[in-house]
């Protein structure tokens, strides 16, 4: 998706929430800022005409593990519910509020970090993007800059849906996703809201 096509599903969420253009572009700055190489190429190679699954982080997800094909990108924390169980991610995407150091040793054994920016993780980026040994790709929801990109997309599983889509994967599986839970708080209530609308927009219905 162009960021022309994007800009305005991402004014509306910026009035949905009340966040801040500037803080988001902000930090796209400051990762852009961190990243010495832009590792694009490694995450279109992974994905352009192959099937990926992409994991989010619903309690359902250790369900869903069967509907695992392909090439694998988790959403954030999803990461280690995978390799708990046998499943080592192709692909983390992450605007890093889960981040452990489980995930710094999946950058070295060959996973690639997709790091969101956004206006309030400007000190989670600083603290993990240095840390990382392996390919890092940057992302964010406003303008693109040199190494960050925007494909599309808002939270990290509905994000992750995007760049599959985007990159050219051949089909796309969701596991894990849960757009219905009720039991979450109303901010997290509304990025369900979101994903499920933006997810439409790319012809996944959850």
């Amino acid at each position: 998706m162009q960021f022309a096509q994007w800009e305005p599903h991402y004014r509306e969420i910026l009035e949905y929430f009340g966040f801040d253009r500037a803080a988001d572009e902000e930090a796209a700055r400051l990762l852009a800022s961190l990243l010495d190489r832009d590792n694009l190429l490694s995450l279109v190679t992974l994905t352009d005409s192959n099937e990926v699954t992409v994991c989010g982080n619903a309690p359902r997800l250790k369900k869903d593990l069967k509907k695992i094909k392909g090439v694998v990108f988790a959403a954030d924390a999803a990461a280690e519910v995978l390799e708990d169980n046998g499943f080592r991610p192709d692909a983390v995407f992450t605007d890093l509020d889960g981040a452990t150091d489980r995930l710094i040793d999946m950058n070295r054994e060959g996973t690639i970090v997709v790091v969101h920016a956004h206006g309030d993780n400007i000190p989670l980026l600083k603290h993990w993007v240095p840390r990382f040994p392996g390919k890092v790709v940057g992302t964010t929801q406003a303008a693109p800059l040199p190494h960050v990109h925007n494909f599309g997309g808002f939270t990290d599983g509905d994000r992750a849906v995007f760049a599959a889509d985007e990159l050219g994967a051949s089909s796309i599986t969701l596991a894990g996703f849960d757009l219905d839970d009720k039991d979450v708080e109303p901010m997290k209530r509304g990025k369900l809201h979101w994903a499920r609308k933006l997810l439409a927009l790319i012809g996944h219905t959850v």
